[in-house]
């Protein structure tokens, strides 16, 4: 499987899972996610997939310090509705990583380990999405913003050759290229993109 060399350069995120470690799954219920591993969930890479998982990961270190986080500990609030324009996609990469769910979730064994109700969309908070841990109530606010890394100006030309069929190869793997440099970019420039505010 080939795939961008960017990819390999991204943070990991790591956690301990209870659930995990309860049945066996992972030593010590000791979970690592990347990048591509999101990636192969949403079937593509792209700026919403990208702001998703840096979300999580900044929120998770701000939230945890020092500390491993604990999956199935933390709590998830969503200031947009679930079916607004790419809300699903974020939520999706947040609930692979923290294992947060509104519904559709773990409901848990002998009232241990539920995930089925730790996500909550429509939230009235000052920012994108907010993380609590449910162990000590501190949270923290996550906000998004990639419209300072622009891309290629080439790429609105070639997505509509595209889009019509008229593209060449050349230029389908062209657009491929720069699609995933600026996805690259906005790695590049986490401190640009994303704001938080500790509670």
């Amino acid at each position: 499987m080939n795939y961008p060399n960017f990819f390999n350069t991204i943070a990991t995120i790591k956690l301990q899972d209870p659930l995990s470690d309860f049945l066996g799954t992972f030593e010590n219920g000791m979970v690592e996610f990347s990048y591509l591993d999101v990636v192969k969930s949403a079937g593509h890479s792209c700026p919403t997939v990208a702001g998703a998982y840096l979300t999580t990961l900044k929120g998770l270190e701000a939230l945890y310090k020092d500390e491993i986080p604990t999956r199935g500990n933390i709590s998830v609030s969503i200031k947009n509705d679930m079916q607004e324009g790419v809300t699903g996609v974020i939520s999706n990469v947040i609930t692979q990583i923290t294992g947060a769910t509104e519904l559709s979730g773990f409901k848990g064994l002998n009232g241990k380990f539920a995930r089925h109700d730790l996500m909550h969309f429509n939230a009235d908070i000052d920012g994108a999405v907010k993380f609590t841990r449910l162990d000590n109530n501190k949270s923290v606010t996550v906000s998004y913003d990639h419209s300072s890394v622009a891309g290629n100006p080439k790429m609105q030309e070639l997505m509509g050759k595209l889009m019509q069929g008229l593209a060449s190869a050349e230029e389908k793997k062209e657009f491929g290229q720069l699609w995933q440099e600026r996805v690259e970019a906005i790695f590049q420039n986490i401190d640009k993109v994303i704001t938080l505010k500790e509670d």
